[in-house]
């Protein structure tokens, strides 16, 4: 059984992520948290299997295992790609598309190639982004805070942009003619699911801490 970590204005949190992109992402937009975040890197090079069948269970399997490594609190993401014409594939298994240890480059390309053999002429490709945060005080954490964001647009036919990382080159948001590629890190940290899930993370964590206080 672990042991509860009691979090104070310096207490510090593992970020469930060994994807630097994803932690710098994650650090900026949770940052109005009174808490020092560090890399699950720092502790662990091995990625726990994502077993889960929902984001909710995948974020809540890496939360429990960064914070049984780094034996402080824990907050993890799963988030993905739903496409509706693929019947909200790639899914859970977005990062892992193409297969175990596939490239951006290579999950875009098979993605491109599925929607491209189910699409209609001219046919919107309508997609969105879900993230999923989870933050824990412990491994055993029976009451784990669970906040959502989602990002709706579409599918574009290739790739462009040259900043964020995964899917973004491909994305292109409602009411948006850049991609997120294109749009760049200071307005996908405003808008991006991620963001949104953040800013639903730490409403909901600075209710708690301010009922301790």
């Amino acid at each position: 059984m672990s042991t509860p970590v009691k979090t104070d204005e310096k207490s510090r949190v593992v970020i469930a992520t060994h994807n630097q992109h994803k932690f710098t992402e994650l650090k900026s937009t949770l940052s109005e948290l009174p808490f020092e975040f560090l890399p699950l890197t720092n502790w662990s090079q091995a990625a726990v299997s994502e077993t889960g069948k929902t984001f909710v269970e995948n974020a809540v399997i890496k939360a429990r295992y960064a914070s049984q490594r780094a034996e402080v609190p824990a907050i993890a993401d799963d988030s993905g790609l739903i496409v509706h014409l693929l019947n909200g594939k790639p899914g859970v298994h977005s990062s892992r598309y193409a297969g175990e240890y596939a490239t951006d480059e290579e999950n875009n390309n098979l993605l491109l190639e599925r929607v491209k053999a189910k699409r209609k002429i001219n046919e919107p490709v309508k997609a969105s982004f879900v993230a999923i945060l989870v933050y824990i005080e412990h491994a055993d954490d029976a009451r784990p805070i669970i906040a959502e964001g989602s990002w709706q647009g579409s599918i574009i036919e290739s790739p462009r942009g040259a900043s964020g990382f995964g899917y973004d080159p491909l994305f292109l948001p409602l009411d948006s003619d850049l991609t997120v590629a294109e749009l760049g890190p200071s307005v996908k940290n405003r808008d991006s699911h991620r963001a949104k899930a953040a800013r639903n993370l730490v409403h909901l964590l600075s209710d708690r801490l301010k009922d301790r206080s």
